[in-house]
């Protein structure tokens, strides 16, 4: 089966490591290896993993960092499959099916470049399925379809596009996937991901916006359409601040 290279960053945030590193070591399928990028401040995260057994797939590499682009840099470089999936401390795999459904998918297309499916994130107090077939025509709404945590993407596009931009704080995985739009990809009509909450875009909208704008001018060029767009999300994320927003969402979501 197709060998995929798990890379995990993480800071600070032991228990949600562990959360991560569990739901990988139960898979049916386990990956040829499992890549942990730590730039922690302390050493509760180095000590965990040198005073506890590892599988001999499982590598750490426990160093300062220049931010999430550079992590995930490290960790694509130190990668030796065919396969990537970047699924940060925190997000977990949604069953123990997930890898070999991804590797089956990979097999079954030779062709195929990278992947992506749905995933589960908590909104509002309740659980919310997102996730939709990527159309690259819909760029300009930014990672709106696509959940990053949820893509499968093979090394070579790094090694032929480059790898994420140091410059992007919050919106690298758009500029990347901006790099990409061309290349054959899939939409797995299945749950692969439960995602963390309160993750960097969530915290920082407008200036996550501001990056996606930047990137899309730099491949894609300006686009009214785009602006009108954004005038929408942060018209809507006013709202979801509110108590009323967070009810008129939960009632959308019911069931």
């Amino acid at each position: 089966m197709a060998q995929i290279s798990i890379i995990s960053i993480c800071y600070n945030n032991l228990d949600e490591l562990r959360a991560t590193i569990k739901s990988i070591d139960i898979q049916s399928v386990l990956p040829n290896e499992h890549i942990i990028i730590d730039g922690s401040s302390n050493n509760e995260i180095s000590k965990f993993l040198e005073s506890n057994p590892q599988p001999s797939w499982r590598k750490w590499v426990c160093e300062p960092d220049k931010g999430i682009s550079d992590a995930f840099n490290k960790g694509i470089l130190k990668s030796s499959s065919e396969i990537t999936h970047l699924l940060n401390a925190g997000d977990t795999y949604f069953d123990d099916e997930v890898l070999m459904k991804v590797s089956a998918a990979f097999d079954t297309d030779v062709h195929l470049q990278w992947l992506h499916g749905k995933y589960v994130q908590f909104r509002s107090g309740i659980s919310v399925i997102s996730g939709k077939p990527f159309d690259k025509n819909l760029l300009y709404r930014g990672m709106r379809q696509v959940g990053h945590p949820t893509m499968f993407i093979k090394k070579a596009l790094y090694e032929k596009y480059g790898l994420y931009d140091l410059n992007k704080k919050i919106a690298m995985d758009y500029d990347f996937l901006l790099r990409i739009r061309e290349e054959k990809s899939l939409f797995l009509d299945e749950v692969l991901i439960k995602f963390a909450p309160e993750g960097v875009s969530e915290k920082n909208v407008n200036a996550g916006l501001k990056e996606v704008e930047e990137s899309f001018q730099k491949y894609m060029g300006a686009s009214m359409k785009q602006k009108f767009w954004f005038t929408r999300i942060k018209t809507l994320n006013g709202l979801m601040r509110t108590g009323l927003g967070r009810s008129l969402f939960r009632l959308k979501n019911k069931g």
